[in-house]
């Protein structure tokens, strides 16, 4: 039987292949929301070291098109073409597409205003784990990095990078997203998405290291 619409199997594939330390080894750009590895824990007092301009620039790269990034692109955009959301773009494979590439736009957008942001407020967009503590205080520790980040003298502070790009971002995007989505209230929605998501990818970069090393004793 022909499946007309398997834009649900699209996602779920999509999942698992976002679950997958295999399939992550063999994309171009490893998971990560941070130039770091996943399991670099928080530095100590007297140990950070502020991002390069160059480290910069890979974390931007990683974060718009590493795996984890394309990869979520599928699973929205084959959400919202099963749901038809926006119903401008219809529900098939066009649609999907437009969705893809509304979503990889924004995106971009996004983390290139807070990586030009951060490196004049001297704002760091990677995540540091709390490794090696109690498992409420790392889930404090994610929830905290949500809303603030190491500065280039090694203190922490508010992510106003982050925070202006988000904001940006997501007003911006109404010049060009459907009519049905292109106002305020549906921008302010998706201000919180970010926040949401960005509270998801420290949760992946704090217990994805202790779930791979169960999995591979």
């Amino acid at each position: 039987m022909k499946v007309k619409r398997p834009y649900a199997a699209v996602c779920l594939v999509s999942a698992i292949l976002l679950s997958c330390p295999a399939a992550a080894q063999g994309a171009a750009f490893q998971p990560a929301q941070s130039t770091a590895d996943p399991a670099s824990a928080r530095p100590q007092p007297g140990e950070y070291q502020p991002l390069t301009p160059e480290e910069r620039f890979t974390w931007f790269v990683k974060s718009t098109v590493g795996f984890p990034s394309l990869a979520g692109g599928v699973i929205s955009s084959a959400w919202g073409t099963e749901f038809n959301s926006p119903r401008e773009y219809g529900p098939n494979w066009k649609g999907f597409a437009k969705r893809y590439g509304m979503r990889l736009t924004g995106v971009s957008v996004g983390n290139a205003l807070e990586a030009g942001l951060g490196a004049v407020l001297g704002d760091d967009p990677r995540y540091f784990s709390a490794q090696g503590r109690p498992f409420r205080q790392r889930v404090l520790h994610i929830v905290k990095f949500t809303f603030i980040t190491y500065k280039t003298d090694g203190s922490t502070g508010p992510n106003y990078s982050f925070y202006a790009a988000d904001v940006g971002n997501n007003f911006l995007s109404n010049l060009w997203r459907a009519p049905s989505e292109s106002d305020a209230q549906h921008a302010i929605v998706r201000i919180g998405e970010g926040f949401l998501g960005r509270m998801a990818s420290n949760a992946f970069n704090e217990f994805w290291p202790d779930v791979k090393r169960r999995l591979y004793k």
